[in-house]
């Protein structure tokens, strides 16, 4: 649609600078926002809003008008997998949703759209926006492993001082997998490399990363892992990786592997990884993510003494909106120049 003028949804809450900052970029889209009907934020970027406030019939009403009026969705309406396929199914000019999430593809599957719906509306992710922040928390996952930081903590609080000086290990003579090249995974290993670690990386490509000294073919996951001290998981959750980190991977790791997952709670077996954490086969998990989200209440996995566990948050930062932004804007100029849209999701894989 060269030349045209784009109308874009904010189908979630966004803050007045971020959404200045799209229309700055690429004065051709036009807004269609009203703030109050969209779930208020309870914290900066707080994209699924505040699940206690409700719409009023008439701003229900509102709120679907205006997203039927759309040419394109900036975030998933209410994170609701049947509010975009009412969206989509109302509104046959939609033809672009850009999820704020950097995962957004299970919401997008969960609506079930056919496959001519698929093809009609392009989605496009927030992948890579949160690859730097997420990429920190990995690095302190391994650092908290590699330096004891529950063990430090509790002789800080017994007041415990000679008796309890330790070795600790040291990053940069480790060895560690990156299960996961991708945008992530790509900065992960360029944080590791900068500390004078060995980085690996699984692959299904086969294409050089930068930073990665081996890339391991997935089907040799297995194997490599028996050959690290440090395991980190960056993967989306599809049907291939549910379970990939499981009984397999954890029987053949080395004693006290740290473990940090940064991508999605899905890819680790739980059961089998609270064995490993048992035994001490993995003697160290770093979560920011786990398969049932909230955590139950019951789940081992917030007693165990060798588990740091961080509320799917580890992405989170002020930046966050305004790169988003960004990259919608961008994406916006793409699709009025006629030009190919980057973080296109796939339709088979849903990432």
């Amino acid at each position: 649609m060269p030349g045209s003028t784009l109308k874009v949804a904010v189908a979630v809450s966004i803050d007045d600078a971020s959404a200045d900052r799209i229309c700055e970029l690429e004065p051709r889209v036009k807004l269609l926002r009203d703030p109050s009907l969209t779930r208020p934020w309870r914290w900066t970027g707080d994209w699924e809003g505040d699940p206690e406030w409700q719409r009023t019939p008439e701003q229900q009403e509102a709120f679907e008008a205006m997203l039927d009026e759309a040419d394109a969705l900036f975030g998933l309406p209410d994170v609701s997998p049947a509010a975009l396929a009412r969206t989509v199914r109302a509104n046959p000019r939609l033809q672009w949703l850009h999820t704020t999430a950097a995962g957004g593809g299970g919401q997008v599957r969960a609506a079930r759209l056919t496959d001519d719906e698929l093809e009609r509306v392009v989605v496009t992710t927030s992948a890579g926006m949160h690859a730097s922040t997420l990429a920190e928390w990995a690095v302190f996952g391994v650092l908290a492993g590699a330096k004891g930081l529950r063990q430090l903590e509790a002789d800080q609080a017994a007041r415990t001082w000679g008796e309890s000086r330790r070795l600790m290990r040291h990053v940069g003579e480790m060895t560690v997998l990156v299960v996961g090249l991708g945008g992530i995974g790509a900065v992960v290993a360029e944080r590791f490399s900068a500390f004078g670690a060995t980085v690996w990386g699984t692959t299904r490509s086969g294409e050089p990363v930068k930073h990665v000294d081996r890339l391991v073919p997935i089907d040799q996951l297995v194997e490599a892992a028996g050959q690290v001290d440090a395991i980190i998981a960056t993967l989306p959750g599809t049907e291939h990786t549910t379970g990939l980190l499981g009984a397999d991977v954890f029987g053949a790791v080395r004693s006290d592997t740290i473990l940090v997952n940064v991508g999605r709670g899905t890819v680790v077996d739980e059961d089998a990884l609270l064995d490993a954490l048992d035994t001490g086969r993995i003697g160290f998990a770093a979560l920011d993510v786990t398969a049932v989200e909230p955590l139950p209440a019951e789940s081992r996995l917030w007693e165990h003494p060798s588990v740091l566990l961080s509320p799917h948050t580890a992405a989170l930062s002020v930046q966050e909106p305004r790169r988003i932004a960004e990259l919608f804007a961008a994406n916006a100029t793409r699709l009025l120049d006629g030009d190919p849209l980057q973080n296109v999701m796939s339709t088979k894989e849903f990432y």
